[in-house]
This record gives C-alpha cells, structure tokens and sequence, in this order.
C-alpha cells in the first residue's frame, strides 16, 4: 500500500481514516457523503488495483450506543457476501478433483436424493437452480445453529421446482447445500477450509464460523448490524415488501430462519456460509484480488469458468427482482428499468462477486484488474446495492475511466 495511514476527513460523529491514491480522491469523497446525506453509521472500503491497494479507508461508528469508532480492524457481518467467499473456496476444491460440478451430490450425500432431488448437481447448488431456497416448515427458535438438524432438514424437503429448471434465490439455504457437500467430499467443514486454504495464505480478517482462539478478538472488534430504518426488503418502485405474503417463497426464505440474531456470539460461531461471514472491506477486496489478477489463488480456466453467467431470470420469486448468477457469484443486474421493479448491482461486465443483505459487496473485476470491499454496520434498504455502495462503484468505475453503466453494466 502506497501512502500514509491517516486521518482524512472529519464527520459529525467520527472521522474518515486511512489511505488513499489520489487517482480515487472522488471515491473518498462518496465514502464521506454517505455519513453526511446517506444515513451511514460506520463503514469501510478497500480498492485494489494492478495488485496495489489504492484505497483503504474507514470510518464512523462502530457502536453507537457507546461512541466506539469504527478503527483499521473493526469486523461486522457481510451477510450474502458470504457466499462468494465460500464460492471461492469450492472452487479451489474442484481444482484439486475433491468435488466435481456436474457430478449428481447424491454420490457423495445420498440422503439428499429423496423427493425427487437425485439429479442436483453442485453448479446447481452455486447458481440457485436446485430448487431448496426455503424450508416450508417453520424453523423452532436456534435451529440454524444445529448444522446436523439443518442438513436432515434440507435433504428431507421436497423441491420448489425440478432442480436445474428455474432460478430461485437460496438466500440461505446455500449454507447448508454447498457445506454439506464440502464436508461430505473432505472430511472438513467449508468454513475450516476457507480459513486454512484461503485465509490464512492471503492474509485476511474474514471468518466463517469464529473459532474458540478467535472469538475473543472477534467479539471486541465487532461492529453491531443495525437493521435499515424502513422495513428491509423493500426495492424501489415495490408496493410490498420481502416475505409480505405468507407461506409465499420470498416470506419463507427471509423469515423462517429460527430467530437467527447475528449480533450474538453464539451465530458468530456457528458456519453459515450463506449469511454469517464477518470480516472488514479490506479482506473482501484482498480476496478478490488474485482473482482480478489472473494468478496465486486459482487457475484462468477456473476463473472464466467463475465469471461465465450460469443462470439469469427477469423474475426470482425469492427476490422479486431480476438476477444473474455464476457459479456461487452474481453477475452485473439492471433492474432500473425492470417490470417487476426492484433495485441492482452494476458492476462490469467482466466482473464477479457478491452483495450482502443492507449494501455489503465484494467482488473482482478481472477487466480492470481491479478489486473492490464495502461494508457497514447500518443496513439499507434493498435486496442488492442501495445508493451507498452503488456510488462508491460508480465512482472507482469512473476513477478507472469507464464511461458508462447505460448498458448495465460499466463499460470503458
């Protein structure tokens, strides 16, 4: 990293800290009208660019109930941004033949072949196509923390849809699908991988599933998540919100989740690797960052095969809204003009990664060479970028000289 660490900006409650290239001196000044006009608490972004960082800042409020500030190593939850973490993961086990994405699961987990499931294949399982997004029974208080009740759950249920034949967000059923596979084909849990294979070697505060050596760090440098002002869920141009109609998918998929509290330590601990994540921008953008790069963590053809889009729908029923999806990643969505309505993530074309619930998002970009980290403890409204993250992306994009998102997605 080029540059000094130091204070840049002052806010009404806080400071902006950290680095940054002048080159991205208009990103910074996004990042600092978030507090000012865009109801941000506390927040940290992270931009790599040709493999150097060129912008790690941070700033706000940690923890406004006691005035802690937000500092260099302050974590929160990610939430969905998870699970591009735990993608990456996966594919560094097919890389080295542990698992295969076109192979039926029910090989390796055969529990998982009842009610019509035995053709699921794990791209199925990464692109949302395997038709589990939700449980129809109502989940009893903690079960999301009970990895062995969760697995016997999800391999019992029938499918939503023939798996394969319809997209269908699985908001948090993935953590369950995509880990038990892992566990079957290794012997370890996805989240113990991660933080061997992935974690430790690049360097990065990010964790799925916080270990007994880990937990006390964790827990003093956590930032509380603060749910959105308004009603979570709610997109522009929706007259309802998410999970507003009972027993429909978006309502069983966001709301039967056994009154999962991600502020405790309890959930920290826990794997959840569609939603639990805890890490910091800069982690997010230091693991994309071989990824952008081409090299040190996976192969080219591993990479094309990441970025290709592998399921898109005018329409998912979890999101009510219109999603295009890799293999564990999202793909660049326009909804701004979409019948349906609903908000978006435009990014590059050539890019790849993952939002989190509230405005979280990591991803890599492998046109620009360039990675990019965003997270925050006040959640916003939305299923994907709200205004925050969105104009942080648009304002690297920019930085970088691409022209325009009319396309929908940032092009030079």
């Amino acid at each position: 990293m080029k540059g000094d660490v130091r204070q840049l900006k002052s806010l009404p409650r806080g400071t902006i800290n950290g680095f940054c290239d002048p080159m991205f001196d208009t990103v910074m000044d996004v990042f600092a009208e978030n507090f000012l006009g865009r109801d941000e608490l506390g927040a940290s972004l992270a931009i790599t660019h040709k493999g150097e960082i060129v912008a790690d800042l941070w700033g706000g409020m940690a923890n406004e109930k006691t005035n802690l500030p937000w500092e260099r190593d302050t974590l929160t939850t990610v939430f969905s941004a998870t699970k591009g973490a735990c993608a990456i993961a996966v594919h560094w086990l097919v890389e080295r033949g542990a698992l295969d994405l076109n192979a039926p699961i029910s090989r390796l987990w055969p529990e998982y072949a009842q009610n019509g499931k035995g053709t699921t294949t794990l791209a199925m399982l990464l692109d949302h196509t395997a038709g589990i997004p939700a449980l129809r029974g109502q989940l009893p208080p903690g079960a999301m923390l009970d990895w062995n009740a969760m697995v016997e759950r999800i391999a019992s249920e029938e499918p939503f849809f023939e798996p394969g034949t319809r997209t269908a967000y699985h908001a948090l059923t993935f953590a369950w699908t995509v880990g038990e596979l892992v566990r079957r084909a290794t012997g370890r849990s996805l989240g113990e991988i991660f933080r061997s294979e992935i974690a430790q070697p690049l360097g990065l505060d990010f964790h799925i599933g916080v270990s007994d050596a880990e937990e006390i760090s964790v827990t003093a440098r956590y930032a509380p998540i603060q749910m959105p002002r308004v009603k979570i869920g709610r997109a522009p141009g929706e007259s309802h919100t998410l999970g507003h109609v009972p027993g429909s998918l978006s309502a069983l998929a966001f709301l039967n989740h056994g009154s999962l509290n991600h502020n405790r330590p309890e959930t920290r601990r826990a794997e959840i690797g569609s939603a639990n994540g805890i890490g910091n921008a800069r982690s997010l953008a230091l693991l994309y960052r071989p990824i952008a790069l081409g090299q040190g963590l996976l192969q080219p053809d591993s990479i094309a095969r990441m970025a290709r889009v592998s399921s898109a729908t005018h329409f998912d029923p979890v999101l009510k809204t219109g999603t295009r999806f890799g293999l564990g990643f999202m793909r660049a969505c326009d909804n701004r003009q979409n019948t349906f309505g609903g908000d978006s993530v435009i990014i590059g074309e050539h890019a790849f990664g993952h939002v989190g619930a509230g405005g979280a998002i990591g991803f890599a970009d492998v046109e620009a060479e360039m990675s990019f980290g965003y997270v925050m403890n006040q959640q916003g409204l939305g299923v994907m970028l709200n205004a925050r993250g969105q104009m942080l992306v648009d304002a690297t994009y920019r930085a970088l000289g691409y022209r325009s998102n009319e396309s929908g997605a940032w092009r030079r």
